[in-house]
């Protein structure tokens, strides 16, 4: 496993009580067992309460399906079993949905996240020996550059204030013949054509708690409409001209009210409070992996919208 540093001074830390610290006076907090080298609160705070109410929500092994190996096998190009013993680096863990496979596959896994989240993460995967995590920013990561055989960064990027600072900052931890693995929302001209984006820009200035709570009446109020509508395409398209929500009712037919009403709710609140929403093109993905020198760029749309990855 690769040791924490100062994001500030690049000095190694050790642990002295409940703090990590440095030679030269670097001290950061270890609360609940996890390193904190941003502010508990912070532009995240959603997402933090998001994944503390659906802890499990999106874990395959909750859900019953694939499709979260599905997609890190997709995104990485090849098995994940090929990610034993290599460090790893994941950026923007959230609840561990990706973590948990990381973990599996015997892969050495550090994984941070920018929000409260991390305790959830933490609680999720327990105490393997091949895995650690902590609170610290993308911007201020506390590893050293060129370290992880593999850094992966999936349905962040988009959520930060500067997309391609963001893959700057991710790129530079990646070692010499190592792997970057991202995604980006897609730019597409009807994201703009619905209300979303409208309710958007009230929900997103609310204190998280508020907007939860409108959200789920908007969940309640919709979603039975999107249920009713399903098979009924005319319909169901109006309703969602109208509606804010995310819903995944024909991609996973199989599945029941319950499961459906429970993923709406939270990907509705992921998608209306989020601060910060870029929209990127793949050919503008591919430029600034080109820009970064990265060879064999794989760009695919798939998933959140652009997925892509590109060898040091």
């Amino acid at each position: 496993m690769i040791n924490f540093i100062s994001p500030s001074t690049g000095e190694p830390l050790t642990l002295s009580g409940n703090s990590l610290v440095s030679s030269k006076g670097d001290a950061f907090p270890v609360v609940g067992d996890i390193p904190r080298f941003v502010p508990q609160d912070n532009y995240a705070s959603a997402f933090g309460l998001q994944w503390k109410i659906f802890s499990k929500t999106q874990l395959d092994s909750y859900s019953g399906l694939s499709i979260t190996k599905e997609r890190l096998e997709r995104c990485l190009g090849f098995p994940l079993s090929e990610l034993k013993s290599k460090t790893l680096l994941e950026v923007g863990c959230g609840a561990g949905r990706f973590t948990e496979l990381f973990v599996q596959s015997g892969a050495l896994v550090h994984s941070v996240d920018l929000s409260q989240a991390v305790e959830v993460n933490k609680a999720n995967i327990g105490n393997a020996p091949n895995y650690s995590i902590a609170q610290a920013s993308v911007y201020d990561l506390p590893f050293p550059d060129n370290s992880f055989d593999v850094v992966v960064c999936l349905g962040v990027i988009q959520h930060t204030p500067d997309s391609e600072k963001t893959i700057e900052s991710l790129w530079a931890k990646v070692k010499p013949g190592g792997l970057l693995v991202i995604d980006h929302y897609r730019w597409r001209l009807a994201y703009y054509s619905t209300l979303k984006p409208l309710y958007r820009q009230f929900m997103r200035k609310m204190k998280p708690e508020r907007s939860k709570k409108i959200n789920d009446r908007l969940v309640g109020f919709f979603f039975p409409l999107h249920w009713r509508f399903r098979n009924m395409k005319p319909l169901w398209w109006l309703v969602h001209r109208v509606s804010p929500l995310i819903e995944y009712i024909h991609e996973f037919p199989e599945k029941d009210y319950q499961f459906h009403y429970e993923w709406s709710r939270l990907d509705s609140y992921d998608s209306l409070t989020d601060y910060y929403k870029h929209l990127r093109t793949p050919a503008q993905i591919r430029a600034k992996l080109e820009k970064l020198h990265a060879k064999n760029i794989w760009v695919n749309i798939g998933g959140n919208g652009v997925e892509a990855r590109g060898e040091k």
